[in-house]
């Protein structure tokens, strides 16, 4: 028998009061993230991968995240070659305020932006964690009242891979690539004024420029610190001492230059607070004094005192 013509399910005022109640709810329980689409900028044609992304915008919005106990996953792993933290988390986002907030400053005649992005990532300052969405499911709950109101994210945390960020210090989320991407180290000459973070610097020589991101700079010993280093030959190429750098309106020298490393160090390049002024001497806050805690905490993690500690007591 066929559904009664006297009931409908998909009256217009009643889906607006409903996705009005969801709109709502999550403004009074849910928290503000912020939401940073991808965009793709160079992709290897072989293996149909993204090798290099770039994340320049961050929208503030707010969700609900489902895990009220702590975040999912796997938890934090206890390596031989370090801690490995799988957290992962599930959040709700109202469609609409995706299409106030999001969609309507991403979407192009050419490149419809419909939903959330697997790879998009979503940070949420509460915690000061980033996580990469894995899935975006838009049929959950299924058609209630004949609509989807809703888009159901599964996350899981972020691991940084050479993505640049130019979202502003007011995100919270560049220290990520201050801390984990890898940075040249440059002595520059002693008459040299300062630099300031986010700047960007140039050296030029015949057939290619060299280019580079300022995300430290040390005063007391004229150290300063390059990130997202690139030039425009397509091959590998470095700064050099040879040749004058370019920032802004100054010319300056540098008079040596250090292998790229990963600073681990991270009180020597910013004072650990999301938007923080960089900080040549260091910093007593949370993120600075446990990297030293942590350091120490992993060496006293396995006691190697007895002869085979993996083994049967003898």
């Amino acid at each position: 028998m066929a559904l009664s013509q006297h009931f409908r399910h998909n009256v217009r005022s009643e889906q607006s009061l409903y996705e009005n109640l969801i709109v709502e709810s999550l403004k009074f329980y849910g928290q503000n993230v912020y939401y940073l689409p991808r965009e793709v900028v160079s992709r290897d044609m072989v293996f149909n991968d993204e090798t290099l992304s770039e994340f320049k915008y961050a929208y503030q919005v707010e969700v609900y995240v489902e895990n009220v106990e702590g975040y999912d996953g796997e938890g934090d792993l206890f390596q031989k070659f370090g801690v490995e933290i799988r957290d992962a988390a599930t959040i709700v986002m109202a469609r609409r305020r995706f299409n106030q907030e999001i969609r309507q400053y991403q979407e192009t005649p050419t490149e419809k932006y419909y939903r959330p992005r697997e790879g998009d990532l979503i940070h949420i300052p509460l915690s000061n964690s980033t996580f990469e969405i894995m899935k975006v499911e838009d049929e959950n709950p299924f058609y209630q009242l004949g609509q989807l109101p809703v888009f159901r994210m599964r996350l899981e945390l972020f691991e940084y891979s050479t993505e640049r960020f130019s979202t502003g210090s007011n995100v919270g989320v560049t220290q990520i690539e201050e801390f984990a991407a890898y940075q040249w180290q440059l002595t520059m000459d002693s008459a040299s004024n300062g630099f300031t973070r986010g700047e960007r610097v140039t050296q030029a020589f015949d057939d290619y420029v060299v280019t580079g991101e300022v995300v430290g700079w040390n005063g007391d010993d004229n150290t300063l610190y390059l990130g997202n280093v690139g030039n425009t030959s397509g091959e590998y190429q470095t700064f050099t001492t040879t040749r004058q750098l370019f920032h802004g309106d100054s010319v300056r020298v540098a008079s040596s230059i250090a292998t790229p490393t990963v600073i681990r160090e991270l009180q020597q390049i910013q004072s650990g607070a999301p938007g923080g002024d960089i900080n040549p001497t260091g910093a007593t806050d949370g993120w600075t004094s446990n990297v030293t805690d942590f350091d120490v905490s992993v060496l006293e993690f396995v006691d190697f005192s007895e002869d085979n500690p993996f083994g049967d007591f003898s």
